[in-house]
Order: structure tokens, then C-alpha cells, then sequence
């Protein structure tokens, strides 16, 4: 699934001021991630990727997104939850771009902050959630389904808060710098 995403860009024939402009983003949501190591999961990253989303297109926040977690574990520890990760952030990047490009996502900070809060609360916490269940356990139960998700309901809280902070901080001057550059 990654790969799809991956080869689509390759296939677009990218400037090298694009893949620098995706490169700098990433760079800054992998620092971001380093910077507040010791804030469980208060994090901007999400903000980060859902700002490349909305001012570079779906593509481009797919790829800050899913390339953010692939270097960021090279500081933090790649694993299995690797690929999820990478799948969980892109799709948030992804869809702050189709959301902007159908104008169902207006870029105004209150519509981005509450887009985040809802999308790294639903998407990311839907699909890390089920992958720490299948990640350390054999045998899938709905029970164990239902465990995960009510566990990681504080730490999803954490998270979709976080990011609707960084995104209330940052999200009108990213937004103006991304646009100027475009």
C-alpha cells in the first residue's frame, strides 16, 4: 500500500525544489518528534503532515507523512509498528489534501485544529489501535479489540490534543510560508 504512493510520486517526474520542499517538512516533524521525546505522544508531527496535506496537495502530505516516521523510528527504534505508523500518518496527510482540494477543509485554523483533533483521535488511534492488538497477540477477539481501543483512548486524548495545540500555534504561518513557496 505504502509503495502505490511511493511510485505515484516517482511517476509525476518531481522537481528537486519539490522533493526539497517535502524533505525540509519532513526533517521538521522528525525534529518536532525529537524535540518533545519526553511528552508521550504530545507530539506536532500530525500538525506538520496535515499542514503539508492541506497547502502541497494529498500526495505530498501522504509522503511527509509516512517519510517523517520512517526517520523518525531511526531515532526512536523501527519495529513492526513501523509500516503502521508510516500507513496511520500518511493517510492523514492524505485526506487534509483531498479534504482541501474538494473545500471541504478550508485552511482556517479552527477548521485545521479540529480536523486534526478528529483525525489523529479516529485515524491514527484506528489504526494503531488494532495494530498493537495483532502486534501482541495470537489469537484476534472483539473483546481484545474493545480492550485496545478503551486502553488507548487516553493516549489517543493526548495525541489529538497535541496536535490541535501545535496546529492552533502553527498552522497560519506554515500555511503562508508553504504558499509562498508554491
Amino acid at each position: 500500500c505504502l509503495a502505490a504512493f511511493f511510485i505515484s510520486f516517482e511517476k509525476k517526474k518531481p522537481s528537486a525544489k519539490d522533493i526539497a520542499v517535502l524533505a525540509v517538512l519532513s526533517a521538521a516533524a522528525v525534529a518536532g518528534r525529537e524535540l518533545f521525546f519526553m511528552f508521550p505522544q504530545f507530539k506536532p508531527v500530525a500538525a506538520i503532515v496535515i499542514i503539508s496535506g492541506t497547502a502541497l496537495g494529498a500526495q505530498a502530505g501522504f509522503l511527509v507523512g509516512a517519510v517523517s516516521m520512517l526517520v523518525s523510528n531511526m531515532l526512536f527504534g523501527q519495529g513492526m509498528w513501523t509500516p503502521w505508523q508510516m500507513f496511520a500518518f500518511g493517510m492523514i496527510g492524505f485526506l487534509a489534501g483531498i479534504l482541501y482540494q474538494k473545500g471541504i477543509l478550508k485552511a482556517r485554523k479552527a477548521d485545521l485544529c479540529i480536523f486534526g483533533f478528529l483525525s489523529v483521535f479516529l485515524i491514527y488511534g484506528g489504526i494503531m489501535n488494532p495494530a498493537a492488538l495483532f502486534m501482541s497477540v495470537y489469537d484476534f477477539t472483539w473483546e481484545g479489540l474493545l480492550a485496545i481501543y478503551i486502553s488507548g483512548i487516553p493516549v489517543d486524548l493526548v495525541h489529538a490534543s497535541s496536535t490541535f495545540i501545535f496546529l492552533w500555534i502553527g498552522a497560519k504561518p506554515l500555511l503562508e510560508k508553504l504558499q509562498r513557496i508554491k
